[in-house]
């Protein structure tokens, strides 16, 4: 299923004062943005593996991973818009900030107008600057929106989780190529040596069984025994 307008410029606005956050929910709801609110790293890591964001607002000052942290994740996964909110304003903080991946720093307390004219300019930023969609040839799957959509020869599209994603990303880079279990396992942690194998396998099964169940197709992966797993880009109809 295609995303709609407001899925694709959805903003997240992330800070743990329930307060402030539901003021910037509320204005910036009140000028025709789509966007929702949440109060942690975690909650936000949650909503993207079920949905994409255009614009991530996010305090830097957040309870347990911080600001820093999460647009340094972000921006290695994705090309999202991050605008950091901070009530430290030395030029040493601002520098980390850009550093780790923000587009715009802003010092609290952020004026509303301020704001919504940061995340205005953001949109058309990025919208500038969107590469077109590549061609898509006849009875191929594809990886799209960053990765975080499956795009089957024909039938619905499916939002993926972070895991899915990762693990799909180095297969379609390499179609027909065989990638290792390590190669994939390391793409899902940062700590592999604690990783169980057969998740690796479970995560598989869920993945061809979901995809089944939307489309009809299966989706063209294969496990090659003692080396790891393949993608054949077929059809998907066998």
């Amino acid at each position: 299923m295609q995303a709609t307008r407001s899925e694709l410029d959805q903003i997240a606005v992330v800070e743990d004062d329930d307060e402030f956050r539901e003021l910037m929910v509320s204005d910036l709801s009140s000028r025709g943005f789509a966007v929702v609110g949440m109060d942690s790293a975690e909650a936000l890591y949650r909503y993207l593996s079920i949905r994409r964001c255009h614009i991530v607002v996010l305090d830097v000052g957040l309870p347990g991973e911080d600001g820093y942290s999460v647009a340094r994740h972000l921006r290695q996964m994705s090309s999202v818009g991050i605008i950091m909110l901070t009530a430290r304003g030395d030029a040493g903080d601002m520098a980390r900030g850009f550093d780790t991946g923000a587009d715009l720093y802003l010092i609290k307390p952020v004026d509303l107008d301020v704001l919504a004219s940061a995340v205005t300019s953001l949109q058309r930023r990025l919208a500038s600057t969107k590469a077109p969609a590549p061609s898509k040839k006849n009875g191929s799957w594809s990886l799209v929106a960053s990765g975080w959509t499956l795009s089957p020869p024909h039938g619905e599209e499916i939002a993926l989780a972070e895991a899915e994603r990762a693990f799909l990303q180095p297969l379609f880079a390499n179609p027909g190529q065989p990638v290792a279990r390590e190669t994939l396992i390391n793409e899902l942690t940062d700590k592999p040596w604690e990783f169980d194998p057969h998740r690796l396998e479970v995560l598989v099964h869920r993945l061809r069984t979901r995809v089944k169940t939307a489309t009809g197709l299966t989706l063209p992966i294969r496990a090659v025994r003692g080396v790891g797993y393949l993608f054949t880009d077929g059809d998907g109809s066998q």
